[in-house]
């Protein structure tokens, strides 16, 4: 099955549907947003990797900037921040070079890594789209931290791809529906940037009795 370019899911997505489905629907189908402090600092971060002028040879490596990538099979699109074509005899032509490149999707993340799989399938749909692209497999990527200054190398399991089709396929059922889930509170709730849209009632209800508890110390 492939996907029409009108049912295109971003790549981006996936690491809001893992955090919350809920947060994803609301961003995704209802078109909600709205930034908090992680938001813009993680804008900050991408403003070197998003110059799709910067190109860079280093060595054996070929080194490219926000890269379009998309996937028909996937119903996937979307930019990867960096791409670094590495020189191998059993890779791919790019760029009309003679020379052969496996590639190898970097992704930049805010703060440090995560102790679930939101960011590492972001980065495999990246390598999956590449590798339909492109015509060849990918067999690791990289994730860069800010807040730990550190650059983890991922390996792509079998195990991550299968969960990877089965997020996207689900993330594929709610756009189809225009499906949004009720809400669902827990700790990610003081971190997302919707709380203000997807909990109004309840965060009126918290201000009112902050509100009173001061006044009553006073």
């Amino acid at each position: 099955m492939e996907y029409s370019e009108d049912d295109f899911l971003m790549i981006s997505g996936i690491q809001h549907f893992r955090f919350c489905q809920r947060q994803w629907s609301l961003i995704h189908v209802e078109q909600a947003w709205q930034d908090n402090f992680l938001t813009y600092d993680g804008q900050i971060l991408h403003t070197k990797a998003d110059q799709p002028e910067i190109r860079e040879k280093r060595k054996n490596k070929l080194i490219v900037r926000s890269l379009p990538v998309h996937s028909r099979e996937l119903g996937l699109t979307g930019i990867c921040d960096v791409v670094e074509f590495e020189e191998d005899p059993n890779g791919v032509t790019v760029f009309g070079n003679d020379k052969k490149y496996i590639p190898k999707p970097v992704e930049y993340k805010h703060g440090h890594k995560k102790y679930d799989l939101s960011d590492t399938l972001q980065l495999l749909a990246e390598a999956v789209c590449l590798e339909e692209m492109l015509g060849c497999t990918i067999h690791s990527g990289s994730i860069f931290y800010q807040q730990t200054r550190r650059r983890e190398e991922i390996e792509f399991t079998e195990s991550m791809r299968e969960q990877l089709i089965n997020t996207i396929n689900k993330m594929h059922q709610y756009w189809k529906k225009r499906f949004t889930p009720k809400v669902k509170t827990g700790p990610w709730c003081k971190s997302c940037s919707l709380a203000n849209i997807c909990l109004p009632e309840l965060l009126s209800k918290q201000t009112v009795h902050s509100y009173l508890k001061r006044r009553l110390n006073d």
